[in-house]
């Protein structure tokens, strides 16, 4: 299959609302959907987070920065505020070239965002 646009999707939590948390999820949420998924550095295309109202002390986009990302397009968004939402969330969605099929991509949900999407493949 020759390489093809594709997005990966991943969620996590934070305990607390301080930039040492999201300094430390984010770029563990990151690392761990490149490594399942095998994506270079050069295949990324453009990532968006999004972070629910509760997470105020820091851009998640500035916590992927400490990991090497600064080259790559980042944007942060406000996730919608729904009733029985996840609390202090963070959401990303990659942009990648990639030989892999779509069904071959594997999602990445940890700490309290692990039953968000179960019905993707992990």
């Amino acid at each position: 299959m020759p390489p093809a646009v594709r997005a990966l999707r991943g969620a996590t939590t934070l305990d607390a609302d301080t930039p040492e948390q999201m300094t430390e999820r984010v770029p563990a949420l990151l690392k761990e959907l490149l490594e399942r998924n095998g994506v270079d550095h050069d295949n990324i295309i453009s990532i968006v987070f999004t972070a629910t109202d509760d997470l105020t002390s820091m851009f998640p986009a500035t916590a992927a920065r400490t990991v090497g990302l600064g080259d790559v397009p980042l944007l942060c968004a406000r996730e919608l505020s729904i009733d029985g939402g996840t609390p202090r969330c963070v959401r990303v969605l990659v942009h990648l070239t990639t030989d892999r099929a779509r069904s071959e991509l594997r999602h990445v949900y940890l700490e309290g965002a692990r039953a968000l999407r179960d019905d993707l493949p992990g």
